[in-house]
Order: structure tokens, then C-alpha cells, then sequence
């Protein structure tokens, strides 16, 4: 399974897809291979839970957990492999092979991988901003980090990643909007200075399929500079303007943002960027709109709302994608 969002982030609170859409079969291999070391180092017989981190062609191993997690029904759902049953029975003392032989593993060669036209599978994570408050009485903020915050999390399946992530998106927190809205979508956009050379296509991507963006003076000179015409709005400690325009914060809370894009400014970025940010995604919270907080979910949010346009979306059952995977 690959994260979306980079290390840094909490596994339980990140996207991830199965199987991995921008790994080449040379960093599969590295990783079965660091996996497999490690497991007949410490002597696990059953699951081993590992997660690696690949920076600058150096595969880092951030941690080896021999146990379970929710990573085992995600994969044998997605797989259509019952996992926590064949583990239980290595630890029992059945081979590997007398597994395969029975149907209970994928015959040797497959791996648990999804060849071909299978499937991808997308977890996204559901988080519960919009039910905590902080002991002032304020929102949560949605930004993510090494400390978990989500409550639950679904799956979407489909046949390339974009529709799938859009699907997994749509169970966890509402669809992704769409340019034929009636009256056209806004995108608000606000990234952090090293976030800024990473947003220029995304963001082209959408205004390319019609919807208007709106940005801060800042990121919308960056987009401006690069072709894509984008409106600059006021940011939130600059009050509203002398002719009644509005601010970022209460153009969303009124509805009339559709998504919004905002990346954290970090401790040295400024006191109002950082307070802006803030006031803006628990803004996005309030007004039960999207909120991106990653370029990495940027990219991915993307991709789903292509899939959107192109109308793709359809339904089928785990037990249909089963029996595709098993090619009846």
C-alpha cells in the first residue's frame, strides 16, 4: 500500500492506494526484499507490520510492528484474500505452499498484487473535525499530522486511481465538486512559499475544466505568472475591503467556495499567514466544504474530480471484483 500524503503524517490518517501507483517494479522489489529480511530476522511467523519511508533512492524503515492492523482487512477486502486466516494458520505451523495449494493464498507468482485490469483500492481517512472543539470552544484544526485524529475509514474501488479515490472521497466526506455546477465552481487556493512551484499544474488542471479560481495576492501571483488567471480575495485579518469585499473566510462561510486548497505555513512562516490558515480551514469545516491540506491530496483530488467530469463513477460489489480478479 502506498500513502498519498508523505511521511510525517499518521498512517491511520493518510490515503493510501493498492496497489501502489507510482512505485516501478525496481522499488517493489527493495521493499520485498528489506521486508523479508526483516522478518526472518526478528522471527515473526504470522503478520509483520512495516512502513517505509523512500527519500533521495534511500528505502528507510520507520517502523516494524509483528501484529496485525487495520492494514489486514483493507488488503484481504481488496484482494479478496482472507489474510488474518492464513496467518493464523502459519502460526499454527502451515507452510506457505501447503496454503497456496489449498486457495487459501494466491498461487506464487501473483503475490497479492492487482495485475492487469484489477482493481485499485483507496482508503481514505474519517476525521471527526467537525465534532471536537477546542477547550476555548473553536474548531479543531484539520491540518494532519504525527497524531492521529481519525475515527474510521472506507474504501473506494475502481478500475484506475482517480475514480477510486473519488469514490473513497465521497464515503468519507461528501463528493468532490464539480465544474457543471450550476453557476460555476470556485476554487479557493492559499499555499505555503514551498508548496507554491508544486500547485501550478494541479491547479491549471482545474481551471482548465472550468472552475474559477480565487487566491491570495501571493499564490495568485505564482498561478498568474504561469497562465492561469486567477481572482485575488482578501485574506481574513484584512477585514473586509472599503467597497464590501469580502474575505476569504466569509466567502466560504457564505458558500460561495465549492473546494479549498490551504497548505500550513510552518512556525517561521509569519503570525498572520499562520493565524489566516487556521481561521480558513476551520472555516472549510463549518461550511461542510472539502479542504486539501497536502499537495499531495491536491494531485489526488484532481485526478478524482477528472473522473467526476467524465462521469465514470459506477458500483459493483467486492464479490463481482472478486471474481473479475479471479478472471470467471
Amino acid at each position: 500500500m502506498e500513502h498519498i500524503e508523505e511521511a510525517g503524517i499518521h498512517s491511520g490518517d493518510s490515503s493510501c492506494a493498492l496497489p501502489p501507483i507510482t512505485l516501478g517494479e525496481a522499488e517493489i522489489g527493495r521493499i520485498r526484499e528489506a521486508t523479508e529480511a526483516i522478518a526472518r530476522g526478528v522471527g515473526v511467523r504470522g503478520l509483520l507490520n512495516i512502513q517505509y519511508a523512500l527519500g533521495s533512492d534511500v528505502l528507510y524503515v520507520l517502523e516494524a510492528n509483528p501484529r496485525a492492523s487495520r492494514t489486514v482487512p483493507f488488503v484481504s477486502k481488496a484482494t479478496a484474500t482472507p489474510l488474518a486466516k492464513a496467518a493464523a494458520r502459519v502460526m499454527l505451523g502451515e507452510s506457505v505452499a501447503s496454503l497456496r495449494k489449498a486457495g487459501v493464498l494466491p498461487a506464487e507468482g501473483d503475490g497479492g498484487t492487482l495485475p492487469g485490469d484489477q482493481p485499485i483500492a483507496v482508503k481514505e481517512a474519517v476525521m471527526p473535525f467537525n465534532r471536537f472543539r477546542t477547550p476555548d470552544g473553536r474548531n479543531v484544526d484539520t491540518v494532519l499530522g504525527p497524531e492521529m485524529k481519525s475515527t474510521g475509514e472506507v474504501m473506494g474501488l475502481d478500475a484506475d486511481f482517480g475514480t477510486a479515490f473519488a469514490k473513497a472521497q465521497t464515503a468519507a466526506f461528501g463528493s468532490l465538486p464539480l465544474a457543471t455546477k450550476e453557476g460555476g465552481a470556485r476554487v479557493f487556493v492559499s499555499m505555503a512559499n514551498r508548496d507554491k512551484r508544486h500547485m501550478i499544474f494541479p491547479i491549471k488542471v482545474l481551471s482548465d475544466h472550468g472552475f474559477e479560481i480565487l487566491a491570495t495576492q501571493g499564490t495568485a501571483e505564482v498561478l498568474r505568472r504561469n497562465g492561469v488567471r486567477a481572482k485575488v480575495v482578501r485574506k481574513h485579518f484584512e477585514g473586509t475591503g472599503p467597497d464590501g469585499e469580502k474575505t476569504t473566510v466569509q466567502l466560504i462561510l457564505d458558500g460561495e467556495i465549492d473546494l479549498v486548497i490551504n497548505t500550513p505555513h510552518g512556525a517561521t512562516g509569519g503570525g498572520s499567514a499562520r493565524v489566516d490558515g487556521y481561521e480558513i480551514r476551520t472555516a472549510a469545516i463549518m461550511a461542510n466544504i472539502p479542504c486539501i491540506t497536502t499537495v499531495q491530496g491536491l494531485g489526488a483530488a484532481v485526478q478524482g474530480i477528472e473522473a467526476l467530469d467524465r462521469g465514470e463513477i459506477g458500483v459493483r460489489s467486492l464479490q463481482d471484483w472478486a471474481l473479475r480478479r479471479a478472471g470467471s
